[in-house]
């Protein structure tokens, strides 16, 4: 049983701010993906998700309004061959390249990110989550696809040093994680703190759109990927959902 409900995570977190759930199924047919965005200034709140060929990008939904584009315009989402990457920044384009120019040696993920560090927005220093999933037969498991997840942050706030954590895992049914920018609202806004929460996934991508949608803070959320993969098929369905319309 998982140690979480996603529901309560979200819908008891006024501002858990960006987010990444990675996991397989519970019919454990599929692996799963979201990310979200949350904003609580104008700049942030204007955004919406793109699909582009090979990805997704966040754009500005009113560009008259965007002031500030250097942490809030980027790519979340981009695919490589029986690879995706999935974060809260340009760091997406850091994983990216160095695979494309480098391959994937295990641990292609650990050293494009050990290039890199939390944002400079002071006082917050946001930290920088990401994700891999790899799909095919994982030498590392056995498994039909395998994930990974990183947090870069600053020591407590510190930012003369940079704090990398990546985490592996083996999928299973009915299971992922969630791996989160805050723990919480607050003023500066605290970094996530300990190891991605263990929870409970549903059957489909709808399903999994609807319960974190419904369940995100309704003034501050913006907006929301999610995208499943049918492990026989190869199959994938995608669904983004922006608060702007």
């Amino acid at each position: 049983m998982a140690k979480f409900d996603l529901k309560k995570l979200l819908s008891e977190n006024e501002y858990p701010g960006r987010g990444i759930v990675i996991g397989k199924s519970k019919d454990g047919k599929s692996a799963m993906i979201a990310y979200f965005i949350m904003g609580r200034s104008e700049n942030s709140r204007n955004r919406i998700f793109e699909k582009f060929d090979g990805g997704m990008r966040t754009k500005a939904f009113d560009e008259s309004k965007l002031t500030d584009p250097s942490l809030i315009i980027y790519n979340p989402y981009l695919a490589l061959e029986n690879i995706d990457i999935i974060t809260n920044g340009d760091q997406t384009d850091t994983v990216y390249n160095y695979i494309k120019e480098n391959g994937d040696d295990g641990f292609a993920f650990d050293k494009a990110l050990f290039t890199r560090e939390f944002e400079p927005d002071a006082p917050n220093f946001t930290p920088r989550i990401s994700g891999i999933v790899k799909y095919g037969n994982c030498s590392c498991c056995n498994n039909d696809f395998c994930y990974r997840l990183s947090i870069l942050k600053s020591a407590n706030g510190n930012p003369e040093v940079c704090n990398r954590y990546f985490y592996s895992y083996s999928p299973l049914a009915g299971i992922g994680h969630f791996i989160h920018t805050y723990s919480h609202n607050g003023n500066p806004i605290p970094s996530f703190y300990g190891e991605p929460e263990e929870v409970e996934l549903p059957n489909t991508a709808t399903e999994l759109a609807d319960m974190i949608w419904t369940n995100l803070n309704e003034d501050n959320k913006v907006s929301l990927f999610v995208r499943s993969v049918n492990l026989e098929t190869k199959k994938a369905t995608e669904i983004i959902i922006n608060k702007n319309k």
